[in-house]
């Protein structure tokens, strides 16, 4: 079976990165990585990449002027990659409109909030200080606002009296551990289809965003 190709950008710890290597050990799994990225030459992302034989690309983008600079060169950098999806997964870097139009509908983010909720950072203090019922992680296309793009899956948890930050920010990630595996092999198995106007579902135009239960 031919496998759809991920390449994945990190900026730091890389646990979302992590799961989607776990997934893709599995021998039905729809997916392999082809490369991981990332604009810190330290995330421990990339140690992760490095012991699964994933081979890693870095750009510091300290050492580049402009971020259209800094975009482009990456950009020359993935011509020479042959992959389907770029996949966001803890990537802190906004980026450019040239860049997000060139790979059009071939890029999706990781976000932990219930989008529309809390783009952008602190989503867990939001939830917290707003006293919300649910949180959880998103996955959706990036578009050249802040998480602005088209939603193709969430799931959420309750929140509990007693939750804090930490318990947050931990139940965030277990769901995001499952969350962006289960959609990227939707999408490689073509049950979801990112088109330019709307996202297929089962061959069904996606009205609303969807969950993901696990």
């Amino acid at each position: 079976m031919k496998k759809f190709k991920l390449a994945v950008f990190i900026s730091g710890n890389g646990s979302n990165l992590q799961a989607l290597i776990n997934a893709s050990k599995s021998s039905d799994c729809p997916f392999k990585i082809e490369l991981v990225f990332s604009n810190n030459p330290n995330a421990f992302g990339l140690a992760r990449a490095s012991q699964s034989d994933i081979p890693i690309l870095t750009l510091d983008h300290k050492a580049f002027k402009t971020r259209q600079e800094f975009d482009a060169t990456l950009s020359k950098k993935l011509e020479q990659i042959n992959f389907d999806l770029i996949v966001l997964a803890g990537f802190m870097r906004i980026l450019s409109k040239d860049f997000i139009k060139k790979y059009e509908n071939r890029i999706v983010n990781l976000h932990p909030s219930l989008l529309p909720k809390y783009p952008g950072l602190n989503t867990h203090e939001k939830v917290l200080e707003n006293k919300d019922k649910f949180h959880g992680a998103t996955v959706h296309l990036v578009d050249e606002g802040l998480d602005t793009g088209r939603i193709i899956g969430f799931s959420k948890f309750k929140v509990k009296k007693h939750d804090n930050y930490d318990s947050l920010l931990a139940k965030t990630h277990e769901i995001e551990h499952k969350l962006l595996p289960k959609i990227c092999s939707l999408i490689a198995t073509k049950k979801i289809i990112l088109n330019k106007n709307n996202i297929l579902i089962n061959g069904k135009s996606d009205q609303k965003s969807k969950e993901v239960i696990f």
